[in-house]
């Protein structure tokens, strides 16, 4: 599960980075408003914890602003305000929930969850292309009718190539998205994973998961990644 944090407290937003990653979650920090507005709309986020309070553009103007344009990415408001009317804001332009600073990182965790665990209710349950399905509510994946069988690292990049269709994807962007680390240039962890992940595909069909020499990877035709 992927979460951004959109917080200008240095302090805060480690505690929720250390928290939420010994937890399993992959978790990114934007220091602003301005950053935050322009991750939450071109990256995909399963949860947002959002401050009120940011600087460049507050957190008030990011929800108002990604509700309008019909953003379903789940919002949680972690702020100091904490009086009625402006829970009852923050509820009203498009908050999922919202939680008063000081607060305990055991509720925030769970309210994460809960938040999650909605979004995928209501999310496409899913992933396809031709043959090969991976439903993220149960992580079954199949090719033509035959279940794969996947590690946790395999299942996630199966989903993110499924989710990009025909798209290369460097290995600087994989490693960040599917590892939550940047590629040093020398680990060969991405192609020992891509070398079974295509194993076990052809296994029951032909090839789909390409490599684009000096570029990257992409999944789907064999002529689709130019």
């Amino acid at each position: 599960m992927r979460i951004l944090i959109v917080e200008d407290d240095p302090g805060i937003a480690e505690f929720l980075q250390i928290g939420l990653r010994d937890e399993g979650f992959v978790v990114e920090h934007a220091p602003d408003g301005a950053e935050g507005w322009y991750r939450l709309r071109h990256e995909k986020w399963d949860v947002v914890i959002l401050d009120w309070a940011l600087p460049k553009m507050t957190g008030l103007e990011i929800l108002k602003n990604y509700r309008e344009e019909s953003g379903t990415t789940p919002i949680l408001f972690l702020t100091a305000r904490d009086t009625v009317a402006d829970r009852v804001t923050g509820l009203n332009q498009g908050a999922d929930d919202y939680l008063c600073k000081p607060f305990s990182f055991e509720e925030l965790l769970a309210r994460v969850l809960a938040l999650s665990r909605r979004h995928e209710r209501q999310a496409k349950p899913v992933l396809q292309f031709e043959d090969l399905t991976l439903d993220p509510r149960t992580h079954y994946a199949e090719r033509a009718g035959k279940r794969l069988v996947l590690t946790t690292k395999e299942y996630s990049l199966l989903a993110y190539f499924l989710r990009h269709v025909g798209e290369v994807l460097t290995r600087t962007r994989i490693y960040e998205q599917v590892w939550d680390d940047r590629y040093d240039g020398v680990s060969n962890s991405l192609e020992v994973h891509i070398a079974e992940l295509r194993r076990k595909l052809e296994a029951h069909g032909p090839r789909i998961l390409f490599t684009v020499r000096g570029r990257g990877y992409y999944l789907g035709k064999a002529d689709s990644g130019g």
